[in-house]
């Protein structure tokens, strides 16, 4: 019995650390220290600091019933060289997608749309261009121009390669999977070996 007990026991943890995702950059054991987080916007603040100092917005849509949020909160954007890398290039924005309250960015107003039990706001809807899944991840540039929504729950070595796809630009030379499979195998090649 305590064989099985031992068996049982080795097994959880073997498979725990096998399902533990580390991100290039990042490592693989660190002591106990404060952990970092992103620096979370409300839309509003962060338009207003792109008008003095421009930068990439990434804007996390999400609802409060939405699960996979909640799980791309505690798996994704809670990764080091996420959060650092995040706060470096981008101004970062969660957004409610039901949120009652106006909006106000530069001379428009953005409102709550009520539709039935629950709502949209519009600025969720023209961010999403109308498709409206959470979480969605929306890329806009500098000039609050949209880059790109992307719907669905993000793993961390994704969402890591798609951050850094805009943020140094590539998405305005090269398609997504070569950068994959080029430009992000060879810049984070060190850190990948092995892992």
């Amino acid at each position: 019995m305590n064989r099985l007990f031992l068996f049982f026991g080795a097994f959880l943890i073997l498979t725990i650390s096998a399902f533990r995702t580390t991100l290039p950059g990042e490592p693989t054991s660190s002591p106990k220290t404060e952990a970092k987080h992103i620096k979370w916007l409300t839309i509003e603040e962060a338009y207003a600091l792109t008008q003095k100092k421009p930068k990439k917005f990434v804007v996390d849509v999400y609802t409060d019933w939405c699960g996979w949020c909640k799980v791309m909160d505690r798996e994704t954007f809670s990764k080091e060289a996420i959060v650092d890398y995040v706060n470096e290039n981008y101004y970062a924005v969660r957004l409610n997608a039901e949120q009652r309250k106006d909006i106000k960015l530069g001379k428009e107003t953005f409102k709550f749309v009520s539709a039935g039990s629950r709502g949209v706001h519009e600025l969720a809807a023209a961010l999403l261009r109308n498709q409206m899944s959470y979480p969605t991840t929306v890329f806009l540039d500098e000039k609050f121009q949209l880059i790109q929504p992307i719907p669905g729950y993000l793993e961390p070595r994704t969402f890591h390669q798609i951050i850094t796809y805009f943020g140094n630009n590539y998405h305005q030379k090269e398609p997504f999977d070569q950068y994959k499979a080029s430009t992000y195998a060879k810049a984070y090649q060190s850190s990948l070996a092995g892992k």
